[in-house]
This record gives structure tokens, sequence and C-alpha cells, in this order.
């Protein structure tokens, strides 16, 4: 594969704005290794460039930060293995967020905690799931694989959904992570449909919100101003379930008329910099900060 068929994961351009705490984490990351060693599930929906563990130390290097959660992508199916790879290459400040199946044993269960994940992850929205039948079942199914394990259920889906599983949220013995925001929709304000059942999810403290992926929710790059009453809504809700995430390498997971899923989508060219930048905008509270960036990740990765 060349150059001009991959076009490399973007590297921070600006400076840290603010004094990052020690052992801050970036709660949402994926690895994209070598496709000949870590080929794409067939029925992917898009196909990312490469994202190597050696392009994310980097990342981390120039915003200070120590700690990262490396979540598996769609694009893997249940395939774990490219996520172990980053997580292995980071050592002892990875964990890790699995994909998995009903034909995931224990046995391979087991493996994963001993190799530090520590959640599972639906992904309702690549896969555009909406029926919300769909969407509880498959929620539940998730509790029940790990809730001996203390692990979480991490949620990347829309506001919709999240009122559509809201009780079971509630009801749950182990916590929700809602990916990117929830879903939400920047230009429809804080009385859109379900951004309340998210902040109720927040404040009773069954569910935590990665403020994360603004881009997802926002058509105003690059500081994303719209995202300012949405992350200090959150915030306010409950500074104690409120994660930060950079969504490196930044994938661009949307159908594009004309592109097939085997077609490399282009990562969107985010600057990481500018995006940690906007955290003491959301939280102006250094001890606010340190909660969302090392001590709310600590309790939640078992860091």
């Amino acid at each position: 594969m060349t150059d001009k068929i991959y076009a490399r994961a973007a590297q921070p351009a600006t400076p840290n704005s603010f004094d990052v705490p020690a052992h801050a984490c970036d709660c949402h990351t994926h690895i994209h290794g070598n496709i000949e060693k870590f080929p794409f599930f067939a029925g992917r929906v898009y196909t990312p460039g490469p994202a190597s563990p050696e392009e994310m130390a980097a990342l981390h290097k120039a915003l200070h930060v120590e700690r990262v959660v490396i979540v598996t992508p769609s694009v893997y199916g249940t395939d774990n293995s490219s996520s172990l790879f980053g997580m292995k290459a980071r050592g002892s400040t990875a964990r890790g967020v699995a994909v998995i199946d009903d034909k995931t044993t224990e046995a391979e269960l087991d493996a994963m905690q001993a190799d530090g994940f520590r959640g599972i992850r639906v992904n309702l929205a690549t896969d555009g799931v909406n029926d919300a039948d769909t969407g509880r079942s498959r929620f539940a199914a998730a509790v029940e694989r790990v809730n001996a394990r203390g692990w979480h259920v991490q949620l990347y889906t829309t506001l919709a959904m999240i009122s559509a599983i809201k009780d079971l949220v509630l009801a749950s013995p182990v916590p929700a992570v809602f990916d990117h925001f929830g879903g939400l929709d920047a230009s429809l304000g804080l009385e859109q449909p379900g951004f309340a059942d998210l902040i109720e999810l927040v404040k009773s403290g069954k569910a935590y919100a990665k403020i994360s992926g603004a881009y997802r929710s926002s058509k105003l790059a690059s500081d994303y101003q719209d995202m300012v009453p949405y992350a200090r809504a959150l915030i306010a809700a409950n500074p104690d379930r409120i994660v930060w995430g950079t969504d490196w390498p930044h994938p661009d997971s949307a159908q594009v008329p004309g592109r097939k899923a085997t077609d490399i989508a282009p990562f969107h060219p985010i600057d990481d910099g500018r995006l940690l930048n906007q955290l003491p905008v959301w939280a102006p509270d250094a001890n606010v900060r340190k909660k969302i960036l090392v001590d709310n990740p600590a309790r939640l990765y078992g860091f």
C-alpha cells in the first residue's frame, strides 16, 4: 500500500493552553494495525487507513496525556486483536473496550480481562440500528455478559435510543457509558428530544458520558463552539460521571454517495491540541478537569 492511498492520521498542531494533570487519560481512541496482520471484517460499512501505536504515542506525548483507552471499532467485527496490539505497545497505561458476540466464550472474556479490557462496546450507530426493541435486547444481553466481571457497557447510539433504554440503564447493575455526547445534534438545542434523558442518567450516577467526537455532533470546526452548552450541561449534571476522549484517529464512518465500504475513508483532519484546549472552556474549574481527565477514568477503567 502506498502513501497515496492512505492519508495519515492527524497529529496535534496546537500546544496545550492549560496544565494537564498527571495521569490524564484519553478515553476514546482506535488502533488500526497493519492490514495484513489485522484484516478488517468483511461486513464493515467503511474502511479506515492505518493508525499505529507509534502515531498514538506521539499524539499523547504532544498532549501530555499519559493513559489511554483503546476501543475496538466496528471495522474489525468481534476481532479485538488490533486493539490488544495497541494496548500491549502502551503497557500498564492502556485499557481496552472490546466487541463481542454470543460466540465469545467466558474463557475468552477471562483472557480479555487479564489483558486489560474493562468493558464491551455495543455500536448501534454505525450499524444503523434504530429499532428500540433491538437496542433494548442488545443492551440487556451485554449487561448479562459483563455483570459478574464488574465491566461496563459502552454504547455508540442516538438520543432516541438512549430514551428507549433509559429504564434498563437505571436498573442496570453495571455502568453504561455513552460515546460522543450521546449522539446529539448540536444544531437542535438543549431541548432536543432525548438530551434530558441523557442528563438524567448521568445525574443518577448509572451512566457516564464521553465528551468526545465533537465533530460528529457539530459542523462548527475547529472549536465546535456550539458544543459548549452541551458539555457544560453534562458536567454540571454530575462531574463524577464525565470522561474525555479524542476519538483519534478520527475515522469517517459516514455513508458517502459513491464511496464503497471497501474504499479508504480519509480521516477527519482534527487538531487534537485545539480540541483538548476546549476542555477549560467546558470545565473552567481545574478540580473538575482533574475528575474528568484522571479520577473518573481511573475508577471506570481500573487504572
